[in-house]
């Protein structure tokens, strides 16, 4: 359920391909040859009363025509690229991985394993230097 909605998260909304009149195998070649058209045709000048259509576009190009964003964007879509932004485009791959809830599972259960292991054997407790007492009080006074 988590993983669908994930999906949905980043496919939702206009594809930026078809902002540019494109399918998803275009060429670099393609995406700009769109984009100048697009560029002509909704140019601020024609266009003074729609000053977002010029700002579409341009983003679809600035995300398409790099070869990190688009990768990013055509295997993970706008939520990939709101990762990449957040918490760098290297890591993208990696936080969609850990968000997953086998990983998820899996910490708990190593993070139980190891609290357990230290409860029953007891290698981890702190043990207090030889001839020391290792039960002790401390008054109140005394820590103010």
């Amino acid at each position: 359920m988590a993983d669908q909605r994930q999906h949905s998260l980043s496919t939702s909304g206009e594809s930026l391909y078809h902002v540019l009149g494109l399918d998803k195998n275009a060429t670099s070649d393609d995406i700009k040859k769109s984009c100048q058209k697009l560029t002509s045709k909704y140019h601020l000048d024609k266009n003074p009363d729609n000053p977002e259509a010029t700002d579409k576009f341009n983003k679809a190009h600035a995300i398409l025509t790099d070869a990190k964003k688009r990768n990013i964007y055509d295997n993970y879509g706008s939520l990939g690229l709101y990762l990449a932004k957040q918490f760098g485009e290297e890591n993208v791959n990696t936080y969609l991985v850990l968000s997953r809830r086998w990983a998820k599972a899996l910490f708990v259960f190593c993070s139980l394993l190891r609290c357990c292991c230290c409860c029953f054997c007891g290698a981890c407790r702190l043990k207090a230097p030889e001839g020391k007492e290792t039960e002790f009080y401390v008054s109140p006074e005394a820590a103010v």
